[in-house]
């Protein structure tokens, strides 16, 4: 860092914040550390009184730490995905619409084992609203050398973006209640409410509801319905433990869905069953999703929603974050369930 005279300052970087105290109306930072001198600004300076500043020379070889910062965020901000304009060295990355928030983790983490270079986010793999902040990067100098930004520029072509957006989709959505006791009217459907509203959240509807009894054919027969009627993800309620009056795998199975899991590592919602059926995504729930708040299901629904093809290596993954605390105050998805 150097000391010059104020007047021969003009396009150099301030090295450190300058004060400015106007009696009964200011005080605070007129000039910030790091703020590229302008000709416009020599003026200011002499009247606060710095006949001289220390500045930082930026060498052919290096950046400022703004320019940096918006190379970076231009790189890093994939589809639906945007950045503030860089201040201090950092720069904000929002969302520009509703979506599922994908993260590249592999490459966040390359990214970051790059000396001067800070770049932290909210966790993946969750629905997040328009203007949602999705994490920061920062240059930590005040300048940086241009083949560190070149390296990171070079490691991130042609891989997927550390950040992007993929917008919900309207899915057609059909709806099975199974159960006898509710089919014969002993007691009120309370699990159909839980999942319409779930659905609704996504931006969907459910246009088929049935109520079926406990009986294999049945269930089954029903969601072969559904899917001849159009349904784009069938959700199957209840009869989902190893009781013997519990029919619902078995109905899935029999209707010709290829099961990809029936059980996860999430809990609540370990006898949670994924399947597809000729492409269709079908759900078979057990009970605790009509009472907990969060279970596996809330885990799995928004990648369906944003078309995701689910395997049974992303269900088996959740066991890492996988266990709900069942919080008084429940502030998912911004909590560890999930987290992995």
């Amino acid at each position: 860092m150097n000391t010059v005279k104020t007047e021969n300052a003009v396009g150099m970087v301030l090295g450190h914040d300058i004060t400015e105290i106007i009696p009964g109306e200011f005080k605070g930072a007129a000039f910030k550390k790091g703020h590229i001198i302008t000709e416009n600004d020599i003026e200011r300076l002499l009247r606060i009184g710095k006949e001289h500043v220390y500045v930082f020379e930026l060498g052919e070889d290096e950046l400022h730490e703004n320019e940096a910062a918006l190379r970076l965020g231009k790189l890093f901000a994939g589809p639906g995905v945007c950045f503030s304009e860089p201040s201090e060295g950092k720069t904000n990355i929002k969302s520009e619409h509703r979506g599922l928030l994908k993260i590249n983790r592999e490459l966040l983490e390359q990214v970051n084992d790059v000396e001067d270079i800070c770049l932290a986010t909210i966790q993946g793999n969750i629905g997040v609203e328009k203007d949602q902040l999705l994490g920061g990067c920062r240059i930590i100098p005040l300048t940086i050398k241009k083949d560190k930004i070149e390296h990171v520029e070079n490691m991130v072509i042609d891989k997927d973006p550390i950040f992007q957006i993929k917008p919900f989709i309207n899915l057609r959505t059909a709806l099975i209640v199974t159960g006898s006791e509710v089919y014969k009217g002993r007691i009120e459907d309370k699990f159909g409410p839980v999942i319409e509203k779930k659905v609704k959240h996504f931006g969907s509807e459910i246009f088929n509801k049935t109520i079926v009894p406990d009986e294999l054919d049945i269930i089954k027969d029903a969601v072969s319905e559904a899917k001849k009627a159009g349904a784009e993800l069938i959700i199957v309620t209840g009869g989902m433990s190893v009781d013997p009056d519990d029919k619902t795998p078995g109905a899935i199975k029999a209707a010709g869905a290829d099961i990809v899991t029936y059980g996860t590592s999430v809990l609540p919602g370990a006898m949670l069953l994924f399947a597809y059926l000729d492409g269709t995504p079908v759900f078979g729930l057990p009970g605790c999703v009509m009472y907990a708040h969060t279970t596996a299901f809330d885990l799995l629904l928004p990648r369906v929603f944003a078309g995701e093809k689910i395997v049974r290596k992303d269900i088996t993954k959740m066991g890492y974050g996988g266990q709900c605390l069942s919080c008084k105050v429940c502030k998912f998805p911004y909590c560890n369930f999930g987290k992995h």
